[in-house]
């Protein structure tokens, strides 16, 4: 296939970093469609920078999502399968050490866990957790929120203080008064409102910050001198 061979050329040309693009249906053909890689540690995953995306979408019609794994194996990580899930089209991977592909469809796959999961953004993170935790343990469906494609475009302007009222979180009037279940919102490092996570009970939470695998934590003293929100789900 002409396409694989385009692809195969990117990810050898990106090492030692993954390689991404996209699979499209371009003037009646298969073509590989080169994007830049905008992921903060370009040899651990990788991030489709939205304009590339958008310049192929105005080309020709998308089928899938081709990346490369520079080292190890070429089959899935549980991030690779749960963006799959996510973006709802077919993944393809290549390994430039064993020169060899692996390809995978949309299963209905799950995370097999809330806990240690790698942070991506908009698939695994702080405010897909929360409704991962809904969906799972109180079978509630949380509404899709569209976020920014990109991190950096939320931080600058996050939407946590007037999305959850609107996905029926109602913010306490007393800060202290936490129960499990709720969502806490936190300012982070930047001075925003930009980080959420889940209150579990015993004084623990349940979160997922960037560059760190989700976990459960105490709720210490740190974090609670930057709560600024308590929201509790009322339907």
């Amino acid at each position: 296939m002409t396409w694989k061979i385009d692809a195969e050329k990117h990810a050898f040309d990106s090492l030692p970093n993954e390689s991404c693009g996209l699979l499209a249906i371009i003037k009646g053909e298969k073509k590989y469609w080169p994007c830049k890689n905008i992921a903060e540690t370009l040899q651990e995953y990788f991030i489709i920078d939205p304009d590339d995306w958008a310049d192929c979408e105005d080309n020709g019609e998308i089928i899938g999502i081709v990346h490369s794994h520079p080292t190890g194996s070429i089959f899935p990580s549980d991030n690779d399968k749960a963006s799959c899930e996510f973006l709802d089209l077919e993944w393809f991977i290549y390994s430039p050490v064993i020169k060899d592909w692996y390809s995978f469809k949309p299963s209905g796959w799950k995370q097999p866990s809330l806990i240690g999961r790698s942070f991506v953004w908009a698939v695994n993170d702080c405010w897909s957790i929360v409704t991962d935790y809904f969906k799972e343990y109180k079978n509630i469906e949380i509404p899709y929120w569209n976020r920014p494609k990109k991190i950096k475009e939320f931080i600058k302007n996050p939407e946590f203080e007037y999305a959850l009222p609107k996905l029926n979180f109602k913010k306490q009037k007393d800060i202290n008064d936490i129960q499990k279940d709720d969502v806490l919102l936190f300012q982070s490092v930047t001075g925003n409102l930009d980080h959420v996570a889940l209150y579990v009970g015993d004084n623990m939470i349940l979160n997922h910050n960037i560059h760190k695998l989700s976990c459960k934590e105490p709720l210490d003293m740190a974090y609670l001198q930057n709560l600024r929100g308590v929201y509790r789900y009322e339907p």
